[in-house]
């Protein structure tokens, strides 16, 4: 188990973006742009039932992630992990705190209709920065 130092905890704060890699079936990687957040030492990220990132981290729960600052993408982050959970519950208000976070609106707005949210937590296993400033 791995933990985020300070600086590295920042980054998941702020509006930064990151970008999740899954392995699909065949064992080639899938790269998505995702929110991320933070709960507590777990990373957590939301996304939808019947995406391909949900049926990888299903079948095979490791996972990469990165994440750069929007402003000095110079300073950067990288974990290596495990998912630990798939939830649907709280998956709602956490999208909507996402699209709060990201978006600064209430509310997360490109819902589909009958869309299933779910949240993903990962426990890092490994985590390597950089920081340029």
């Amino acid at each position: 188990m791995a933990t985020l130092n300070d600086r590295e905890r920042t980054l998941f704060e702020e509006p930064n973006f990151g970008h999740v890699a899954t392995l699909s079936e065949d064992g080639h990687p899938h790269v998505s742009p995702v929110w991320v957040d933070l709960d507590g030492d777990v990373i957590v990220f939301n996304t939808a039932e019947g995406r391909r990132k949900t049926d990888d981290v299903r079948r095979d729960q490791r996972i990469g992630l990165s994440v750069h600052q929007q402003s000095n993408p110079y300073n950067s982050v990288s974990v290596r992990g495990r998912v630990i959970d798939v939830i649907h519950e709280g998956a709602d208000e956490h999208i909507d705190a996402m699209a709060k976070k990201y978006l600064g609106q209430d509310t997360y707005p490109f819902r589909a209709p009958d869309e299933v949210r779910v949240i993903v937590r990962i426990q890092p296993e490994g985590v390597s920065s950089m920081f340029a400033d």
